[in-house]
């Protein structure tokens, strides 16, 4: 066998369970098809850690729970950004009221703690600035907010240390099952193990690709504001709309505000600003930073080990709850593989990831001190986010590094200020392609088809 336990995705969930398992004396494998890993998740900074109040589905409750539990001893073991939050349910009318009220009810009997029923008068004392009718709301103090993709990448770094073998731009074309285990035919190898995990999140048994149910699909539509929006809130906020149409307002680790619409039909940037002004006051166009719209699924997360005495595993489904979910997902995955198999703990792991510097969060004398080990760390690259040369080197050079101007983004936070790249992105593309060793017309942003830069205009020996 070339590997005991074979890991299909590189997403959030698929470099979780390979941190899992990289735990233990097992020889574990990676396949991912694009240029990264965890491109699953969305590009904004902050994803939001729930308690499982919110969520209809009591296993997809229970999930969220267990691994909002989880995520404070995680995130201090892999020094990725976490910060907990207050949250409000807000309800405005006598029936989004009395739904508050089952929301309550459902919460307690599902062992939730820490969260309360509050009345209109304490909620405003609570939240000054709100610009709606308030009857009543619950009040939780279990939330979060949490880097997404700074998650994903500490997950696969740290496994990647721990010897997992991680093989990026390798699509997955067939799934065999031989005597002892499975055969892996991949667009450029093949490969035997005893155990596949398969985390594509669109897929079904073995890869076939299946729909997502119509009455799971959303649209979220959310806007980035500057630090200069002057209506600050301290809690996460929902609201139950007419229609399942949801708004949010979420507080940033890195000090900004996002206000955000769930909504089942297609909303323009011009119904999304004027639906999320009725949330938030005084919003004006030149407070927004960035506007984006990605898929909001509700589709459960399934954990199908049916078939484990035959060594394979299936994580499937898309839920909006799935960064909050991972941790225990990929405990749960770990625990099964590891009761099926001949394993033990490693005696050597390393439990930590590898140093990193950000200029923007460091002291003068911080900075000093490194920019005389490095003197890359005092050539400022994006000046919106204080991003330096060095940092952007570091994010190539790492464990499992940037490949893509969109890998250095997601790594360093280039090019999401206010100017959006037009100052710092020639100078990003120049320097990846030196680290790597590529023609700068050979940079992409995320994929093979999405090339940064066409062609010459005229030929230079030096760009």
């Amino acid at each position: 066998m070339d590997y005991d336990v074979l890991i299909l995705g590189g997403g959030i969930i698929g470099c979780a369970s390979a941190y899992e398992l990289s735990k233990y004396s097992l020889n574990v494998a990676l396949i991912e098809k694009n240029y990264d890993i965890a491109e699953d998740v969305a590009l904004v900074n902050t994803a939001i850690v729930y308690d499982g109040i919110e969520c209809e589905d009591n296993t997809m409750a229970k999930l969220e729970l267990m691994g909002n539990r989880m995520l404070d001893e995680v995130t201090s073991r892999l020094n990725v950004p976490f910060k907990r939050w207050g949250s409000l349910i807000i309800a405005s009318n006598n029936e989004q009221q009395n739904k508050v009220e089952q929301l309550y009810k459902r919460a307690v009997k599902r062992g939730i703690g820490n969260i309360s029923l509050m009345d209109s008068e304490t909620t405003r004392k609570m939240e000054p600035n709100l610009n709606i009718e308030v009857k009543s709301s619950i009040f939780s103090n279990n939330m979060g907010v949490i880097c997404p993709y700074d998650l994903a990448i500490a997950y696969g770094e740290v496994a990647f240390d721990n010897g997992v073998n991680f093989k990026l731009e390798e699509e997955v074309l067939d799934i065999k099952k031989i005597s002892r285990g499975y055969r892996v035919v991949t667009n450029k190898n093949k490969f035997t193990c005893k155990i596949v995990l398969n985390t594509i999140p669109s897929s079904g048994v073995y890869g076939i690709e299946i729909e997502e149910k119509e009455e799971n699909k959303f649209n979220l539509n959310y806007f980035l504001l500057g630090k200069n929006f002057k209506e600050n809130f301290s809690n996460i906020l929902f609201t139950l709309d007419q229609n399942d149409d949801n708004s949010y307002v979420i507080p940033t680790a890195q000090g900004n505000t996002i206000v955000a619409i769930t909504a089942k039909k297609y909303l323009n940037y011009s119904d999304t600003l004027k639906k999320v002004s009725g949330l938030v006051p005084e919003i004006k166009e030149e407070d927004l930073n960035t506007y984006y719209h990605d898929p909001f699924s509700s589709e459960p997360i399934l954990i199908d080990d049916s078939s484990i005495d035959k060594g394979y595993i299936k994580v499937s489904g898309k839920h909006y709850g799935k960064v909050t979910m991972t941790p225990s997902i990929s405990k749960l995955v770990c625990e099964t593989i590891t009761n099926n198999i001949n394993c033990k703990l490693k005696k050597d792991f390393i439990d930590k990831r590898r140093d990193f510097y950000k200029f923007r969060e460091m002291t003068n004398d911080d900075r000093n001190s490194i920019i005389k080990l490095d003197k890359r760390y005092g050539k400022v690259i994006c000046l919106c986010n204080l991003v330096t040369e060095g940092e952007i080197v570091d994010s190539i050079r790492r464990p499992l590094g940037a490949r893509t101007v969109e890998g250095i983004k997601r790594r360093t936070g280039v090019t999401l200020g206010n100017c959006q790249g037009s100052y710092c992105v020639n100078k990003i593309i120049s320097i990846l392609a030196r680290e790597t060793n590529k023609c700068f017309t050979d940079i992409v942003k995320d994929s093979k088809r999405s090339k940064m830069v066409l062609g010459r205009i005229k030929e230079f020996d030096g760009v």
